[in-house]
């Protein structure tokens, strides 16, 4: 029988961040199978965790929302302690955070050393090691002081029946009679952005080779996917835009079936080589050493050196510098190189 009846793990950041909670979550669960494992992550990211198997179930925080205010974050934090948790596991650092956190008294609860509030909020510290390692074996360091040593996992993401059940009758309609290439133009940060024109000549490269092209983007990036759409001047039959149209758990779910990826630093990139999606990443403003970079054999992260690179962990909305060269150097050429041989065109 398991020590715990109940735990929970808190992931508050954005999507690409409780995606890469998921090795450490396989972790828990092996370790304590008959335990309840509830997983916190931010309102609008529940549906993409609801067919993982080792989640009993995924909660939402709205910190953008209602819960926004340090008092409904403490509110908050005391009502999850009245729900019979036994463990907490916290991998954000945020002070809001560190509220909820202290606020549910659970007799067990670890989180990272620092910042120095988390002493307060926390009943077991560990050192996240953030020059030292990647955000996986960071994240592991969290389950070390439960008897967790082990190599962690291999980060796998399983979507619902449902999306994926959608993602199988749209390409059962479409038909496609050649492989079929997925771009992502958008992100949460513009200097994570490569230029728009850049994307349109892929598109363009890959009609011409052979390809069917869809173009994904989220909730207000649909300008810059028909930007992209509009510059590669290609045949509209074989470039299809998906901005808007899709759920986030649709939009996993099409991305696994493609036979290639090319993507800004972002998070539908992690939901892409969570299922060993054939991709490439473009990494501006960040740098794959800070450890939150696509892994596995069919995942390619490029790259210019810089000495002004990383300029942020997420990257800021202008470029320091003004001169943007970290993805402006990153030509259409050398790119499509790499995503070519993914494609088999």
């Amino acid at each position: 029988m398991s020590e715990y009846k109940k735990i929970g793990v808190w992931q508050t950041a954005f999507l690409g961040d409780a995606v890469l909670t998921l090795p450490m979550l396989r972790a828990i669960k092996d370790r304590f199978p008959d335990a309840e494992l509830h997983f916190f992550v931010r309102t609008g990211f529940e549906s993409i965790f609801a067919g993982q198997p080792e989640i009993t179930a995924v909660h939402g925080f709205a910190k953008r929302g209602a819960q926004k205010s340090l008092n409904a974050a403490v509110r908050h934090g005391w009502e999850i302690g009245q729900q019979g948790f036994d463990l907490w596991i916290s991998t954000h650092t945020s002070f809001r955070t560190a509220l909820v956190s202290g606020a549910t008294g659970i007799g067990r609860r670890i989180g990272y050393d620092k910042p120095w509030f988390n002493r307060f909020a926390y009943t077991e510290t560990v050192d996240r090691k953030f020059n030292e390692l990647d955000e996986i074996e960071r994240l592991m360091e969290l389950v070390k002081p439960l008897g967790i040593d082990v190599p962690a996992p291999k980060a796998e993401l399983v979507l619902s029946e449902e999306a994926q059940g959608a993602a199988s009758v749209y390409w059962e309609k479409a038909c496609f009679d050649r492989p079929v290439l997925g771009i992502h133009p958008g992100s949460t940060w513009p200097t994570k952005c490569w230029p728009v024109e850049y994307f349109s000549e892929i598109t363009a490269r890959a009609v011409e080779s052979g390809a069917h092209v869809l173009i994904f983007a989220g909730p207000g990036e649909e300008e810059v996917a028909r930007q992209v759409e509009q510059g590669a001047k290609s045949d509209p039959v074989h470039v299809t835009n998906l901005a808007g149209k899709l759920s986030l758990p649709e939009l996993a779910a099409y991305l696994g079936r493609l036979d290639a990826y090319l993507s800004n630093d972002s998070g539908p990139m992690h939901l892409a080589w969570t299922q060993d999606v054939p991709l490439v990443a473009l990494f501006g403003p960040t740098v794959r050493s800070l450890g939150f970079f696509p892994r596995g054999d069919n995942s390619t992260v490029m790259e210019t050196e810089l000495v002004c690179r990383p300029c942020g962990l997420h990257g800021p909305k202008k470029c320091p510098e003004g001169h943007f060269k970290c993805m402006k150097l990153m030509t259409p050429d050398k790119v499509w190189e790499a995503l070519r041989k993914k494609l088999g065109v």
